[in-house]
């Protein structure tokens, strides 16, 4: 009998696995992100390089990377009521969630420009809210909106000087108990209704005053909330239908004697993405809140807030754009096709600078606004944030879906798959464009920061030109720009193109000035000549594609 013993190892033996990436990971966000380090040193920050690159080494690790997966693929559960009937109004999470919470707010995410506002501090905060944030998005929420509420409790001196201390502190605490058991606290928001969405001024929730009334004074409010964001968080701003108009209000989760506050969950949101994030319907059955700012101006107060939830949606959008971009160079650096890598194929070349570009002038933009919040005492750079913030949100998270995509088709299949980062990246890239108001309401707001405050456009103007005189495109786009905010036919109309005419103008204008001639040089021919730029790997012939790529990501550094 023949033996065959010998060969059957080998017979079994399908293939090697080989011509595949090594995992991502062990690597530091900050350092590889020359962009970025750039950006935090330009914007006024240098003096967190070295914690940056700390936590930057610390995102980078398998472990870290892992809690955004488990938070991710376990969705919170709603639990309303205990199983002897009393209401608690319960979000239960995967411990990854609490893990990121507690890393995002030991960090200082929430709060840290507020609590030791020195110059850069807003800098420093975004830089450091970009490499948190490629780890996961979802949680992102809740830290920034605890981070935005400040600016509106101080409309009411006397409630922030109640609050804003346990706010801004670095402790997280996700037990379900009142406030004043806590040593730290987060704040949600509560200003979408079914029947109005963006147009809060149709919110029929009533607030009836408990004694004198006025700013400071306690309310019952009764009323629906279509979208309540973080609902397990201590605290909300809450936009209620007050005898003089609507107003913004502060809601505690818990009523200050120790019963639950009658803010009554009704069921959690099942969303596309943000799948780690809770969302909810709530009722408000004479829930007991405090007037926030004047009776009447509750819009303009609580404006105060999303404008800085916008700014995040800029942030969080960038660092999805620079995490996808990250996996796409890093697959195609190391996988082979058709005989050589993907990496020095021209055509991929193309794809990948080009995704390399647009991740770069997002941090860019983000950064310098970031820098401009700083320096807000001064008019100039105030104006500056009440337009770029607008414009910013518009174009930034507007891009980041197509970039996702694009990336996405850079690894294949394998980015398809449901074990792969690409697919979440991919459900979270349309939310910061939705979110704090969508496209149209961004533009609109464009147009309203230009029409009540003119200095808006000089503002920006004087920014745009500081880059004029070091690019014929560039500075033939500059005037062409000029004329069209100068025309004041269809405004309206045209505002979509406007807020991307502004946005594309700053970053070029700080890709310029930034100095790295292959990078501005790329953008403004893309982005400022004819009609490219809508599709990502369409970049002119001349542009230097090695010299950007290994800029995004050279291994060599991280």
């Amino acid at each position: 009998m023949h033996d065959v013993s010998s060969n059957t190892g080998l017979l079994a033996e399908t293939h090697l696995v080989e011509n595949q990436p090594p995992a991502l990971q062990d690597y530091n966000l900050f350092k590889a992100d020359p962009a970025l380090r750039e950006a935090v040193v330009r914007e006024g920050a240098g003096w967190a390089v070295d914690s940056l690159t700390e936590y930057g080494q610390l995102c980078g690790r398998p472990e870290m990377i892992e809690l955004g997966n488990q938070a991710n693929r376990c969705k919170p559960e709603l639990f309303t009521h205990d199983r002897y009937g009393h209401r608690i109004n319960e979000v239960r999470f995967h411990p990854a969630y609490h893990q990121l919470m507690s890393m995002a707010i030991e960090g200082g995410l929430h709060g840290s420009p507020w609590s030791d506002p020195v110059p850069g501090a807003h800098v420093a905060r975004a830089a450091r809210y970009l490499l948190h944030a490629q780890l996961e998005a979802g949680h992102g929420c809740p830290v920034t909106m605890t981070f935005a509420a400040i600016p509106a409790l101080r409309h009411q001196p006397d409630l922030a000087a109640v609050w804003e201390a346990k706010i801004t502190a670095p402790s997280y605490d996700p037990r379900n108990i009142p406030a004043s058991a806590k040593t730290g606290l987060t704040v949600g928001m509560a200003m979408t209704e079914k029947q109005g969405g963006s147009d809060v001024r149709a919110n029929t929730t009533r607030a009836r005053s408990i004694g004198a009334g006025g700013p400071g004074q306690p309310y019952e409010l009764v009323g629906h909330k279509y979208f309540v964001s973080a609902p397990m968080c201590d605290l909300f701003l809450v936009l209620a239908q007050a005898p003089g108009g609507l107003t913004c209000f502060l809601l505690p989760r818990w009523h200050p004697d120790g019963h639950i506050n009658a803010l009554h969950l009704i069921r959690l949101k099942d969303k596309m993405g943000n799948a780690s994030n809770a969302s909810s319907e709530t009722e408000l059955r004479g829930a007991l809140a405090w007037m926030v700012g004047e009776e009447g101006r509750g819009v303009a107060t609580i404006l105060e807030m999303v404008a800085m939830t916008r700014f995040d949606c800029m942030i969080g959008s960038a660092a999805g754009m620079r995490q996808a971009a990250v996996q796409a160079l890093h697959h195609c650096r190391h996988r082979r096709a058709f005989g050589k890598r993907l990496w020095d194929q021209p055509l991929m070349q193309n794809v990948l600078a080009d995704l390399a570009l647009e991740s770069e002038a997002a941090t860019a933009l983000a950064l310098r606004v970031a820098r401009a919040v700083d320096d807000s005492a001064r008019e100039s750079e105030q104006l500056l944030v009440r337009l770029a913030t607008a414009f910013g949100k518009y174009w930034i998270c507007k891009r980041t879906p197509g970039h996702a995509y694009e990336a996405m088709e850079c690894i294949g299949g394998s980015g398809v798959m449901e074990d792969s980062m690409m697919p979440r990246l991919y459900r979270e890239a349309p939310v910061n464009a939705i979110w704090e108001g969508s496209g149209n309401i961004q533009a609109l707001d464009m147009l309203r920061a230009t029409g009540r405050e003119p200095g808006c456009i000089q503002a920006l103007m004087e920014e745009l030109a500081l880059a004029r005189g070091a690019d014929r495109t560039f500075d033939a786009w500059l005037d062409a720009l000029g004329d069209d905010l100068a025309d004041p036919m269809e405004l309206e109309y045209r505002a979509r193109d406007l807020a991307q005419s502004m946005a594309l103008g700053l970053q070029a204008s700080l890709l310029i000035r930034a100095g790295h001639g292959a990078v501005s040089d790329a953008f403004v021919a893309s982005r400022l000549s004819g009609n490219r730029g809508q599709l990502y790997g369409a970049l002119p012939t001349g542009v230097d594609c090695q010299a950007i790529m290994e800029r995004a990501w050279s291994e060599l550094i991280i």
